[in-house]
């Protein structure tokens, strides 16, 4: 974003980042699941919150908006076709988000495939994308079809490949172990795994990525290649039609995928 836009990972639960945007004095969070540290990251760096944005209605991703609606009534921003708590600005795709404490505008991109409505929000170079992509993954498939994600993600694939990528969980190190049981000769994709670990080794987010960096070791933006069309098709025990089957085949091999 702008060099005066920060965007810092709260983090909440296990594995949960909540990311707040600030400008001097002010700040937008998304996809608060828990109040309490939003409050106090907010108390500590004296801002003043003026908006909530959520991406989809799970608990993780929403459970802290009432509570913070207590300290800060301010705007809710969330898909208009899933129950967002505390919702006030009801969101479609195509819809703006205009931030002007912040100077910011968002742009809001329908996402389905994780939940039903999930929508993502991108402006001024960044994506936050909640349960939809993650570092080199996606979400699982607990409303949506395997087409409508496929979709989504190549929605969000079409993004300039310089797309700063903010998504809602630290995923990434079982993700590459996955993503390297697939796609392991990948040199990329190998480096990205030296690079991550390292990371988590002093415990530093591995986020954000980048839309470059999945197209180049995220499986799931990688389904039109033929090393994983075979790979699919071994595991499916059947040859597969077209690019959709062979992602639903890898998310069906994720889901079952033990280190």
């Amino acid at each position: 974003m702008h060099s005066d836009i920060f965007l810092t990972p709260v983090r909440a639960f296990t594995d949960n980042y909540i990311w707040v945007i600030h400008r001097g004095n002010f700040a937008v969070v998304v996809d608060p699941g828990d109040a309490q540290p939003v409050i106090r990251f907010l108390r500590d760096k004296h801002l003043q919150l003026v908006a909530i944005l959520t991406t989809h209605h799970h608990a993780d991703h929403t459970g802290g908006n009432l509570a913070l609606l207590e300290h800060y009534p301010v705007p809710v921003y969330g898909p208009a076709s899933e129950t967002i708590p505390g919702i006030t600005q009801p969101l479609h795709d195509g819809d703006i988000v205009s931030l002007p404490e912040l100077m910011l505008d968002l742009h809001v991109l329908n996402v389905p495939g994780h939940t039903a409505g999930h929508i993502a929000y991108y402006g001024t170079g960044s994506l936050l994308c909640g349960d939809t992509l993650f570092a080199a993954g996606c979400g699982r498939l607990f409303e949506g079809t395997p087409a409508q994600m496929a979709t989504s993600l190549a929605r969000l694939a079409q993004l300039p490949d310089d797309t700063a990528v903010y998504c809602a969980h630290e995923y990434t190190l079982a993700n590459i172990d996955f993503a390297l049981s697939v796609d392991g000769a990948n040199p990329a994709l190998i480096e990205r795994a030296r690079i991550e670990r390292e990371k988590r080794a002093v415990d530093l987010p591995t986020l954000p990525s980048s839309i470059g960096l999945e197209k180049a070791t995220n499986p799931f933006l990688r389904c039109h290649l033929s090393a994983l069309h075979k790979v699919a098709e071994t595991w499916a025990g059947q040859s597969l039609a077209d690019d959709i089957a062979v992602f639903a085949a890898l998310r069906e091999m994720k889901n079952v995928f033990r280190a």
